[in-house]
């Protein structure tokens, strides 16, 4: 298969389901079909015999060793779903081309589904562009702020008012050039704040850059090169110190949510920040790419 496979590319994939379940079935097994519940490597396809009143459904299955039957979509986003794999290869490529995401009205439209079914999909998606665990730290430079998103804009650009229950706060750290990890914090605290710190940052190979706010004042008793900006003072960049990168992501999170989805419950924030993370880390990589990797 194209290791860069485009729209263009990829429609004939988004109108046959045998195409679109071979496509699936060579990004799943490059080296060949296996068994997803024994890791049996030798299984063959499921055919009816000419004499058989018994259809086989397409794309079944059988392993040798365990002797259960399956598809290419057991163990994915994609069991148990009623929606055609041509329609949830269409819907992964648009979620992964579009840089501020799409909305499950949008997609409802352009794949001719319900709107329950479009939501649904989006979602099993964001849940595909989680993160990576966590045993891989962020290294080098890395960037940490706070933000608030959701709800409705009644006050400026600063932090809502105290006892505001409308928007959420969100926790972004990103390495400069590389990764992002975002997810929304019940409370910003200082020990809030020192927790993200230790779970996501190689303390040895890295640098942390922040604003002057106290929560992250003495939060490493010097473990850790830390460089500050002074927001409050008019200062942006001071030496290598600056804020600038995390500022920008944050940027695209809150047009996505402010121009693409207008409005996301705060049970759902962290799928969305998944989202956004996923396309920001794959960022330097091609759509079609992207959409291989979900």
């Amino acid at each position: 298969m194209d290791a860069k496979p485009n729209l263009s590319k990829l429609a004939k994939h988004f109108s046959d389901e045998t195409a679109a379940r071979k496509l699936l079935e060579s990004m799943r097994w490059p080296n060949g079909a296996a068994c997803p519940k024994c890791g049996g490597a030798d299984p063959y396809r499921l055919e009816a015999k000419p004499e058989s009143k018994n259809p086989v459904r397409p794309g079944v299955w059988k392993c040798r060793a365990c002797r259960a039957q399956f598809t290419v979509t057991v163990g994915t986003i994609f069991e148990d779903s009623h929606i055609s794999l041509s329609k949830w290869l269409l819907a992964v490529h648009l979620l992964c081309a579009s840089k501020k995401g799409m909305s499950a009205h949008q997609l409802h439209r352009m794949l001719g589904i319900t709107y329950k079914s479009a939501w649904f999909m989006a979602h099993r998606l964001r849940y595909a562009m989680s993160q990576e665990p966590l045993a891989s730290k962020l290294r080098g430079t890395v960037e940490m702020d706070e933000t608030y998103v959701g709800g409705k804009r009644k006050y400026g650009m600063g932090r809502p008012p105290a006892g505001d229950k409308q928007k959420t706060p969100v926790v972004a750290l990103v390495e400069r050039g590389g990764r992002v990890r975002a997810f929304p914090m019940p409370q910003v605290t200082s020990a809030n704040i020192r927790k993200a710190i230790a779970e996501h940052i190689d303390f040895e190979r890295s640098e942390l850059m922040t604003d002057e706010s106290n929560l992250y004042a003495g939060y490493n008793a010097g473990i850790m090169p830390h460089g500050t900006v002074n927001h409050s003072a008019g200062e942006y960049v001071r030496g290598r110190a600056h804020t600038n990168t995390v500022e920008g992501f944050f940027s695209l999170l809150k047009r996505g949510i402010v121009g693409t989805y207008h409005h996301i419950s705060k049970g759902h924030t962290a799928r969305y920040c998944d989202e956004f993370a996923f396309r920001y880390t794959t960022r330097h990589i091609e759509d079609g790419e992207r959409a291989v990797l979900v």
